[in-house]
């Protein structure tokens, strides 16, 4: 752990930490904002002790925390980096030029929550006090990387008035687009359906219907409800969804049922039983005002069943609960016919070689010319009738 005082602020101590576990989880927590399950301190540290984030995954916590005296007023869930697995925001490209000049884009340091590509904190402070903190924050982290010769500093998906920060900071701006599903204050599923043109409708009531007549019971789990035997066979359906893509599963049985049993009322699970047996699952998350779809795996096959589990119980249980938007994840214009409508989402770069920082620039102009002209297309086609539209 790295200290450090701030003397443009007397009496602020700043510490860069190996591990948020070193951190206490009530002072961490307080600076979190809607209650987000991804940056409680519960959710960031089972994966560090469940082997989540290490050297194997390229995940090296370097959490940045601000003091004065023994209360923490600001914090950055910080990572170093030595590859770009798990962040959503893609810079292949990027690294692939620094290795055609015969230079290294890894280390590189990354303010994110690992594998979760949701809109959240990154500037973590006191209500009040941002305006004071923030570039306390960003300073400590520019100080970082030209220790650890990185590359690069990335904050991704931050919230909008830190993009907004940053973005006044002169640091580079990245746009792309997710599909998120707004709730107007819906009484009911039949509420939500009504505000669709007639196609539409038609198609999502088909799509239910056929799941229900394959014969598949739905189950909607919690923390508290969802029993060991429950998480063992979500993992199963987890694992098999990696094996599948050939990609590699980061969680694990240990890290589903620490943080179900650490934040059990911020845990959706949505189980598919079919003649006895649980063939299907979604892993959902939530804030208190935001439903956040994560993880899907199956067993079998039956038409429609992931736009059972990861869309429509989703949105029936925003409906119930009173929460305000469902992220169902990356990308997916498959989402748009089914009531998710396009999103910009956001992020910030630091390039520390100024021979990258020009050509970098531009090509994140041209990307967020081509990400607003996509998001325009997208929203002629909402599947809303007009006068619900927007």
């Amino acid at each position: 752990m790295a200290e450090s005082a701030d003397l443009s602020r007397p009496g602020l101590r700043v510490q860069i930490h190996n591990a948020i576990g070193a951190i206490p989880a009530s002072e961490w927590n307080r600076l979190v904002r809607d209650n987000n399950p991804f940056l409680r301190h519960e959710f960031l540290y089972a994966m560090e002790r469940h082997g989540c984030v290490d050297e194997a995954f390229g995940w090296l916590p370097r959490p940045v925390t601000l003091w004065e005296g023994d209360r923490l007023v600001a914090a950055m869930p910080l990572y170093e980096k030595h590859n770009s697995y798990g962040e959503f925001v893609f810079d292949q490209a990027w690294a692939d030029a620094y290795r055609r000049a015969g230079l290294s884009y890894y280390p590189k340091l990354v303010a994110a929550v690992p594998y979760t590509p949701a809109t959240g904190q990154r500037l973590l402070a006191l209500p009040g006090q941002e305006s004071a903190l923030w570039p306390v924050l960003l300073q400590t982290a520019l100080e970082l990387a030209k220790t650890l010769r990185a590359s690069g500093v990335h904050w991704l998906f931050p919230a909008a008035e830190e993009q907004r920060f940053l973005h006044d900071q002169a640091l580079i701006t990245r746009h792309d687009c997710q599909y998120h599903w707004p709730n107007r204050g819906y009484r009911d599923f039949d509420a939500f359906l009504s505000t669709l043109t007639a196609k539409k409708r038609k198609n999502i009531r088909q799509e239910r219907r056929r799941v229900c007549d394959a014969g598949v019971h739905l189950r909607r789990l919690d923390g508290h409800s969802a029993s060991a035997e429950d998480w063992q066979t979500f993992t199963r359906f987890y694992n098999r969804t990696f094996e599948e893509k050939w990609g590699m599963a980061t969680f694990n049985l240990p890290f589903f049922q620490e943080v179900a049993a650490k934040l059990p009322g911020q845990v959706l699970l949505v189980l598919a039983e079919l003649d006895g047996e649980d063939i299907a699952g979604a892993l959902m998350y939530r804030s208190d005002s935001r439903l956040y779809g994560r993880h899907w795996g199956a067993m079998a096959e039956v038409n429609s069943l992931h736009f059972e589990a990861c869309y429509y119980q989703g949105i029936e249980y925003c409906i119930e609960q009173g929460i305000s938007v469902f992220e169902p994840g990356a990308q997916g214009e498959h989402k748009l016919s089914r009531g998710f409508l396009p999103v910009c989402t956001q992020s910030s770069h630091w390039i520390a070689d100024p021979r990258f920082q020009g050509p970098i620039a531009d090509f994140t102009d041209h990307e967020r010319a081509a990400v607003a002209d996509y998001i325009e297309q997208m929203s002629v086609r909402s599947p809303y009738k007009a006068r619900v539209h927007g």
